[in-house]
């Protein structure tokens, strides 16, 4: 068992006359704008413990006597506050940080928008393929790809400029350096996409050949792509 305690209070100007120069008018410093105000006002806290039981008793203490100790030192700093503290049950196999387990047991919104995130991404890469560029992996029907890092490579050239065939000539030139002992030739460069493949499995035609061009990435239903928070390459759109 976790706990949470939660601490909450409470102008027109005359033309001038033929063969005259008006005058300037002085120059007045250009006043700021005035910040909007926030419609909202800070009117507490919230702290989150992850504590359990058996953590506590080995520390010598109990829960409870861990919230009653933060709310009096709360009322030493702000005998006006108000204060309320709440109890998270969680079931003993729940796994991860205490505090996490414990936002997550209270509903805490992030807490719960993460794991929803994280279970959808999950149920996504179960059935279907997942490309992700963020952690530089492909996730096939929920387990990862054996990939080589040149392998990852070739494929995320290819997804980041979805829709565009891309030359041979353009892969080799773009993913090897020119003094590359190992760099393949514009024909051979088609053994790197044939293991590419071989390690797709069944998704392996997300990798189109376009006869006498080159390859691009075909993207269908059971294709997903993560690009995590960095920007896509800027040729993708």
């Amino acid at each position: 068992m976790s706990n949470i305690t939660a601490l909450a209070d409470r102008s027109n100007s005359a033309a001038p006359r033929p063969g005259h120069l008006r005058p300037l008018p002085p120059l007045v410093p250009a006043q700021p704008a005035p910040e909007a105000k926030s419609t909202a006002a800070p009117r507490g806290f919230a702290l989150y413990v992850g504590l359990d039981e058996l953590k506590a008793a080995a520390d010598g203490v109990s829960l409870p006597a861990v919230v009653e100790a933060l709310r009096r030192t709360l009322a030493e700093l702000a005998p006006s506050a108000e204060t309320y503290a709440a109890v998270a049950l969680a079931p003993q196999q729940a796994g991860g940080r205490d505090v996490d387990v414990v936002r997550l047991a209270l509903h805490e919104p992030g807490a719960v928008a993460r794991t929803k995130a994280q279970a959808e991404e999950q149920e996504e890469a179960a059935r279907g393929v997942v490309v992700d560029i963020s952690r530089k992996r492909v996730v096939i029907d929920g387990e990862t790809a054996a990939l080589t890092f040149k392998e990852f490579e070739l494929l995320q050239y290819l997804v980041l400029r979805e829709g565009r065939t891309i030359e041979r000539a353009e892969l080799v030139g773009s993913l090897w350096d020119a003094n590359d002992a190992d760099a393949p030739g514009e024909r051979t460069i088609d053994v790197h996409v044939r293991r590419l493949r071989s390690k797709l499995g069944a998704f392996q035609d997300i990798v189109r050949t376009v006869r006498g061009v080159g390859y691009r990435f075909d993207r269908h239903a059971d294709v997903a792509v993560r690009y995590g928070t960095g920007a896509p390459s800027p040729d993708r759109f």
